[in-house]
C-alpha cells in the first residue's frame, strides 16, 4: 500500500513503499513497513496537533474537520471550538522527525480542500506507540480516542 498526501512528495518518497499491517503485527508497534533496499522499519506514532486562530462559525469548523477526517482517513478524533481545535491520529513513519514533518504539513495541505479555518499550528506532540500506551496505563496520558469522530470541546 502506498500512501501519499496532496502537494509535494516528502523527501525520499520515491524510495519508500509502505505495506499493510498483517493481523498478527498490529500489537507489536514495531516494523509495519520497510524502506526499499535499506531495511529501515516504519513505526506508529501518536500525533496530537493543536491549531488556533480567529473565531469561525462552529458549524463551518465542524464541517471542515469532518471533511479533513474524510480526506485523511487515519484521523481518530478532533475536538473543536470557534477559535481552536485539537486533532489526534496515528501516523506511520520511519522516525519522529518524519512523523513530525508530516504532521506539521497536515493542516496547510488540507486547508483549501477541506476549507479549514486560516488557523496556525500552535502545538504538536509526537510520541511512539509504546509511550502512548504506557501513559494511558499509568493514567497520566491522553485517554484513548473515544468516541472516534469530530466533537466540540
Amino acid at each position: 500500500m502506498r500512501r501519499g498526501r496532496p502537494g509535494a512528495s516528502p523527501r525520499g518518497a520515491a524510495e519508500r513503499t509502505l505495506t499493510s499491517v498483517g493481523a498478527g503485527d498490529a500489537g507489536s508497534g514495531d516494523a509495519v513497513a520497510h524502506d526499499a533496499g535499506r531495511g529501515e522499519a516504519s513505526r506508529l506514532w501518536h500525533i496530537t496537533l493543536s491549531v488556533s486562530g480567529s473565531e469561525a462559525p462552529l458549524p463551518e469548523v465542524r464541517r471542515a474537520l469532518e471533511q479533513l477526517a474524510h480526506d485523511h482517513p487515519f484521523l481518530l478524533t478532533s475536538r473543536y471550538a470557534n477559535d481552536h481545535a485539537e486533532i489526534r491520529y496515528w501516523e506511520e513513519a520511519r522516525d519522529l522527525h518524519d512523523a513530525a514533518a508530516v504532521a506539521l504539513r497536515l493542516w496547510g495541505e488540507h486547508r483549501a480542500s477541506a476549507k479549514l479555518p486560516p488557523w496556525e499550528i500552535v502545538g504538536l506532540e509526537v510520541i511512539d506507540r509504546d509511550t502512548y500506551h504506557h501513559r494511558v496505563a499509568e493514567g497520566y496520558g491522553p485517554p484513548p480516542a473515544s468516541p472516534v469522530g469530530v466533537h466540540p470541546f
